[in-house]
């Protein structure tokens, strides 16, 4: 894991996005991403929950096939 210290509106860039630090508290930030309209941007649940109903998808119709 490669881990950055940025300050209140720092940026990293991670391929063709760009982070920003937008706000910053004791416990929490906020981070703006700019990133290309086909870039896949989500939180970790999101993608959790997508991959979740996608096997659920997946697994009846392996069933089927058996």
């Amino acid at each position: 894991m490669l881990v950055f210290k940025r300050k209140l509106h720092e940026k990293i860039d991670i391929g063709d996005a760009e982070v920003t630090v937008i706000a910053a508290c004791d416990v929490w930030f906020k981070l703006g991403i700019e990133a290309p309209k086909d870039a896949v941007v989500n939180r970790r649940e999101v993608t959790e929950r997508i991959a979740a109903k996608q096997e659920k998808a997946v697994l009846p119709a392996a069933r089927a096939v058996a």
